[in-house]
């Protein structure tokens, strides 16, 4: 993470997201799972007195994308349920797998599972729904708190993350397709991708 907070603050999160020579990439992308989870659930957390059973009685992200629930153990079929209830559902979800040592070892040279890439994306998809409901449903909310700027800086670096590992599929950032492209096309001008 020290490189990752070193480059943060240069502005360009492009850099920040690449994986630091002589890192294990498993690792890269449990540490960074871990914070891009703690951030979103600090985030939420501002907002959570907007989005409410009554306010938010779906989980969508505008009116093309409504997720339900399935955890695959306790919650087999998905269930339609609100908002709150879903991103509660999915944030002891994340916990419950960031807390589980078989999954996201904490000691050095405990090998990750081998199915360690499909945990990592299936968890980052579910975060990214948490970003999308936000600037969908709350948006106006997050301005109103002057929290924008950190919301923006947190998504972006969300983004390009799960951008340079190919951890999620276009189409699951659908419903910010349009933003993503706005918080990243001056990255592109200002720092042009380098050759690898």
């Amino acid at each position: 993470m020290k490189h990752a907070e070193a480059t943060l603050g240069s502005g360009n999160l492009r850099l920040a997201v690449v994986l630091p020579e002589g890192e294990d990439l498993n690792e890269w992308v449990a540490v960074n799972t871990v914070d891009f989870f703690n951030q979103i659930n600090m985030l939420y957390g501002t907002i959570t007195e907007y989005c409410t059973e009554e306010r938010c009685p779906v989980m969508s992200a505008g009116p093309k994308y409504e997720y339900h629930w399935a955890d695959g153990t306790t919650i087999k079929k998905p269930i339609k349920c609100s908002a709150p209830k879903y991103i509660d559902y999915l944030m002891t979800w994340v916990q419950d797998q960031l807390d589980d040592e078989t999954l996201f070892p904490s000691k050095i040279g405990v090998p990750f599972p081998k199915n360690f890439a499909s945990i990592a994306k299936t968890i980052l998809k579910r975060l990214f729904r948490v970003y999308a409901h936000i600037y969908h449903q709350h948006f106006q909310e997050v301005v109103q708190l002057g929290e924008e700027a950190h919301l923006n800086t947190s998504f972006k670096h969300f983004v390009f993350f799960v951008q340079e590992f190919n951890l999620i599929e276009r189409r699951e950032l659908a419903p910010l397709q349009e933003l993503i492209e706005k918080l990243t096309q001056r990255d592109r001008e200002k720092y042009p991708e380098k050759k690898r």
